[in-house]
């Protein structure tokens, strides 16, 4: 029986007139457990018109912001402090201006100056973490590159300096792609509202100047992979050709990153490998993990991943399961083929934004339930919950390219077949 996704009937978040930095989206959200109490945390993306820093000729930019909400009724409700962000882009312009001191003391190159988006929460090695998908520069109205005709804005607030060399810094500023930068998080510290004090800068995870790259995550523990223990990460290139198996790919599609250190992921000591690709009919354009994986027993882990088939059937959600293996990558040992998770509700459909979208970002369990945080319509929060077990025996269901166990699982209840 397909499992059964209940969903909070209207958003528990959304944008807040007045609020400049989150008065035209509040989505995206990342969860986490209080391990302390009974209470959930919530980093939310937020954004508005910050007409501060627009240009003359230029539409105003849109940094994008994380925000803090917290939960003491197990998602149902959210209180969010909307008084200020809980991190925010520095917006520097000056090539010489645009670093970060990282947890280790160091003045390095701050990729997330301009943006500081679609947040995952997940430990590593016993450590809280955060990734966040960022960007040098903030963006003009960048949705409206899915209107017609299209106005591409996402490059207004791009400096001339970035033409004045081939340096690897220089060709990410100059196409401002999406840089993923990971962060330690200090839950202690941001549940109380000592925000400057809750992210520590650790190090990007993807290099910008290879392709645009979002999507990125670690498994909690490390993996012995090629004779080593190593970090293991899900990542979703823009460019697949760039990587191994590219060519088998073709579109943006997931794929797997091993490393020795966490500094190694973006600094091409790091071994990739593609997981999967798209194959079904809601998936066609591009397909990227959705939020860090859970462990289902030892050596097996339930991926949640999102799947877009174009700008009018927009994002949708389904699972994987992944089975690790000796002294290798783990692969994908069953896929479901059907979209479980999709826009419905009528507050969940796009009003201002032309995609529809239901995308996760977020994924706990607690007691029977899987708890997930989405973001809908591009817009606001959501909240869905699904028992756990019978989610995965569903999984389980189907096989690593999708395809029904159905004549076995007849044959197993049919006695007479034996």
């Amino acid at each position: 029986m397909k499992p059964h996704f209940r969903y909070t009937p209207e958003p528990v978040l959304g944008p807040v007139p007045g609020c400049e930095w989150a008065s035209k989206m509040v989505l995206n959200p990342a969860i986490v457990k209080d391990p302390a109490s009974d209470q959930l945390h919530m980093l939310f993306r937020a954004t508005g018109p910050w007409s501060r820093k627009r240009k003359e000729g230029k539409h105003d930019p849109y940094p994008i912001f994380l925000g803090y909400a917290v939960s003491s009724d197990l998602g149902r409700t959210w209180t969010a402090d909307f008084s200020r962000p809980a991190i925010a882009p520095a917006l520097n312009e000056r090539y010489e201006d645009i670093y970060i001191t990282d947890i280790h003391g160091k003045r390095v190159r701050d990729y997330s100056n301009g943006c500081i988006e679609d947040p995952r929460i997940f430990p590593v090695e016993g450590e809280l973490y955060l990734s966040a998908a960022c960007r040098l520069f903030p963006p003009g109205p960048y949705w409206l590159i899915d209107r017609e005709p299209p106005v591409d804005t996402r490059n207004d607030y791009v400096p001339e300096w970035v033409h004045e060399g081939d340096d690897p810094f220089r060709v990410t500023a100059c196409s401002n792609p999406t840089v993923t930068v990971l962060y330690k998080l200090d839950l202690d510290k941001l549940k109380v509202g000592r925000y400057e004090e809750a992210f520590a800068y650790v190090c990007p995870l993807t290099e910008g100047f290879v392709s645009d790259n979002r999507d990125a995550f670690l498994f909690p523990n490390k993996m012995l992979i090629g004779g080593k223990l190593q970090y293991v990460m899900l990542h979703r290139p823009m460019t697949a050709a760039l990587f191994p198996q590219g060519a088998r790919a073709k579109k943006p599609s997931i794929y797997l990153a091993a490393a020795e250190k966490l500094e190694d992921f973006a600094c091409g000591r790091v071994t990739h490998r593609l997981l999967a690709t798209c194959i079904f009919h809601w998936e066609e354009d591009r397909i990227g993990a959705s939020w860090a994986p859970l462990q289902i027993s030892a050596g097996e882990w339930l991926v949640s991943y999102h799947g877009k088939k174009d700008a009018s059937f927009g994002y949708t959600q389904s699972f994987m399961i992944l089975r690790e293996q000796v002294n290798d990558f783990p692969v994908v040992a069953h896929r479901c083929s059907e979209r479980l998770m999709y826009a419905s509700q009528e507050w969940e459909m796009p009003s201002e934004y032309p995609t529809p979208c239901l995308f996760t970002t977020g994924g706990i369990v607690i007691g029977d339930d899987l708890i997930m945080s989405y973001g809908a319509a591009d817009q606001k929060v959501g909240i869905s919950w699904v028992n756990f077990a019978e989610l995965v025996e569903y999984i389980r269901q189907f096989d690593a390219e999708g395809q029904r166990f159905t004549g076995l699982i007849n044959r197993l209840n049919n006695v007479d077949d034996y």
